[in-house]
């Protein structure tokens, strides 16, 4: 088990997004999280005390999480030197970047040498099995957006939260680095081999009480042209009974890919839908959840009420306003 709590390393991230493992830590698991270490340069601030590592082995840190996304995943060799002292000083190491720490010669020496352990949360653990397509008892929402990092997981999360607090049977099931570090568990999806994406989600997903909801962790987009295999594999390999479209709707471009733009809520609807009912004929968009962190509380009311009068589906920021209406469309299903 990962020993907790954390420093949440930040490196050079540009911006918050760029830092969303860490942001999705410190949102859903604070007392997890003692501070952040930032290299010059870094614009992304989560808000927690800024500290040494010194300080953070002082304020009773365990283990040094990398809270970066960068694309591609890479550990630069700024952070290479940064790690290395953790380790040397008795840290433990978090990382979900396809760049793994067990392949990096330097961390394996220092942990080795300190008998410090590197966790490697984006590594498959199990032999999944292919895809069956058998509809399997209880029920699943899928979390599905027009782009990435719209905020799917913490729809998924809300939801669940929500469910918990009514007393309902409910399940969070992460699918990538952030909600394993959150959970403890959870299928690395992006990290499993092509053919057997869809049945690590069937796996994560079991048999389970007809009135238990899975809340699947969404990833990538259908529209997105680096990410839209793995968004496949979860509608499929998840059989939802429920979609939840997700949006962000200040952006002017796809994350990551300046020359495209990102579909509307209905071009979404449109397209997942006809997918998604190849494997659950009878699956229903119940509802839309939109990251309006980048407007004011009015802009972001007036956009939620006009969605919700175009769309004829309970439209809300969960982080904002809270999973409620959203769990109330699902249990009218």
């Amino acid at each position: 088990m990962i020993q907790t709590p954390y420093l949440l390393f930040l490196g050079d991230a540009p911006d918050a997004l760029a830092a969303k493992v860490a942001q999705g830590i410190k949102d859903w698991r604070p007392e997890n999280s003692v501070g952040q270490f930032r290299l010059p340069g870094c614009g992304a601030d989560m808000k927690l005390p800024d500290m040494t590592l010194e300080e953070g082995l002082a304020a009773g840190a365990k283990t040094l999480v990398i809270g970066v996304a960068n694309r591609g995943g890479v550990i630069s060799d700024a952070w290479k030197e940064v790690l290395v002292q953790a380790l040397n000083m008795g840290y433990d190491i978090a990382s979900g970047l396809h760049n793994l720490l067990r392949d990096e010669d330097a961390l394996v020496a220092a942990a080795r040498v300190n008998g410090r352990t590197l966790f490697d949360v984006r590594i498959p653990s199990v032999a999944y099995p292919i895809a069956n397509g058998v509809k399997r008892s209880g029920k699943r929402c899928l979390a599905i957006g027009t782009d990435c990092s719209v905020g799917k997981m913490y729809t998924g999360l809300a939801m669940d939260t929500e469910m918990q607090k009514r007393g309902m049977k409910s399940t969070f099931r992460p699918t990538g680095q952030t909600g394993i570090l959150i959970t403890g568990g959870g299928v690395p999806l992006d990290a499993v081999i092509a053919d057997f994406m869809a049945g690590a989600v069937e796996y994560l997903t079991p048999d389970n009480d007809a009135d238990h909801w899975d809340h699947i962790e969404g990833q990538g987009s259908l529209f997105h042209v680096s990410y839209s295999g793995v968004t496949m594999a979860l509608i499929h390999g998840g059989q939802p009974d429920a979609l939840v479209l997700c949006h962000e709707p200040t952006r002017s471009h796809m994350r990551g890919l300046p020359d495209y733009t990102l579909p509307s809520l209905q071009q979404l609807r449109d397209m997942a839908m006809p997918i998604a009912q190849i494997a659950n004929p009878n699956v229903k968009v119940i509802g839309v959840s939109v990251n309006t962190q980048h407007m004011s509380e009015d802009e972001a009311i007036a956009y939620l009420a006009d969605l919700e009068a175009e769309l004829g589906l309970p439209a809300v920021d969960t982080f904002r306003q809270g999973a409620g209406r959203l769990v109330d469309a699902l249990d009218a299903l």
